[in-house]
């Protein structure tokens, strides 16, 4: 089982760059299974019903979340017609599924989104007990989370209690990619997978901006970068027979 996850996708230079390679990664690399974070996605905070169709209708399975899930307020009207998006399960916002359960390859994968401890504010409750919970209510063949998360320490921590779960443990959130990517126990991992977003910025946000805006002081408005993107991802690839992690690849799609 062939596993493509994307990191947080920011703004619309971010859903271009996934759309433009999102078909051609997956037949090349005989994707079984692809998730995304589409947290950033719409103007950089949330997502909007447009949007999550769009990543549907580019074939994306799962698209995730993490604390800036309800930065569009009428993303709530629209739950229900939006089964393949997941919020953390610890959100303090319970308007929406935590986790969700998938048959691919004949094995049940359950997908989850958690939210870290350390400099969060959206938590209701620790990653710990979070997935101590999805675990008491499924018994599926593989576990995939996606731990977004601030501190590294935190995510490998994270990874570390959890490494004889089969499947993988990846993070998001800090939108820079990290090149510690391993097999830890029977689990892929990594502490970030980077983003997809406009290379020439801070993170998806306008460099000029954030200098206004920290350097000198002044109140600014969130502003979006605008260029050319970069894309990040990992391909996680499962041994369907003893369903453990085998590989993790990272994707880092520059453009210059």
């Amino acid at each position: 089982m062939k596993i493509l996850f994307l990191g947080d996708i920011v703004g619309r230079d971010g859903r271009n760059i996934v759309f433009e390679y999102l078909e051609k990664l997956r037949l090349e690399n005989n994707i079984d299974l692809t998730i995304v974070n589409g947290e950033n996605s719409a103007h950089g905070k949330g997502i909007s019903y447009k949007i999550y169709e769009q990543f549907i209708e580019h074939g994306v399975d799962v698209i995730t979340m993490g604390n800036h899930t309800y930065s569009k307020k009428d993303i709530v009207d629209h739950l229900t017609l939006m089964p393949k998006m997941i919020q953390p399960y610890n959100h303090i916002l319970q308007y929406h599924q935590g986790y969700l359960l998938l048959n691919c390859q004949g094995l049940e994968v359950c997908v989850t989104n958690i939210l870290g401890s350390a400099f969060m504010h959206d938590n209701a409750m620790s990653a710990f007990k979070a997935m101590d919970e999805v675990l008491s209510k499924t018994k599926s063949d593989i576990y995939f989370v996606d731990l977004h998360a601030e501190t590294t320490a935190e995510k490998l921590l994270f990874a570390n209690y959890y490494k004889e779960l089969g499947g993988a443990i990846v993070g998001t959130h800090t939108h820079v990619q990290t090149a510690d990517e391993r097999i830890l126990g029977n689990l892929a991992y990594i502490s970030d997978v980077g983003m997809c977003g406009v290379y020439d910025s801070i993170i998806g946000r306008d460099v000029d901006e954030m200098i206004d805006n920290i350097v000198y002081g002044n109140k600014t408005h969130y502003t979006i970068a605008k260029g050319p993107a970069i894309l990040n991802g990992v391909i996680i690839e499962i041994d369907e027979k003893d369903k453990k992690a085998v590989s993790i690849q990272r994707i880092s799609l520059k453009p210059y």
